[in-house]
């Protein structure tokens, strides 16, 4: 079962990891910080030793997206009225829903919010 997990936050200035461009983010201490990015990449190595890792990215600033609606006319994106943007995601393959819900609570992390969805 593929799930994608999606990353949505809003640095101020637009950075990655998003966790040291993020008002909460930047109140950790530098040490702490540190810890916390030496776990998630033990995390990422971990899911992709047992071929949970299927792939992920993490996106550039929202404000060059281009958003296309019922036409071929592009405007200025992503969303006038939002706050928080897509940042990054992370596509995985496991063996269940809850599995995959265990695995997307590990991606939270401060001033940041995970959407889980299963793919079609």
């Amino acid at each position: 079962m593929k799930y994608v997990i999606l990353i949505h936050s809003n640095p101020q200035p637009w950075g990655h990891p998003t966790i040291d461009f993020t008002e909460v983010g930047r109140a950790i201490p530098a040490d702490e910080r540190a810890a916390m990015g030496k776990e998630f990449d033990e995390m990422l190595t971990e899911l992709s030793e047992s071929g949970e890792l299927v792939s992920g990215q993490a996106l550039g600033p929202a404000d060059g997206a281009k958003l296309y609606r019922g036409s071929r006319v592009a405007t200025d994106g992503p969303y006038a009225e939002a706050k928080e943007h897509l940042a990054g995601f992370f596509l995985i393959d496991v063996d269940s829903q809850e599995r995959a819900e265990a695995i997307a609570g590990r991606f939270a992390g401060p001033g940041d919010t995970i959407e889980l969805r299963a793919t079609m």
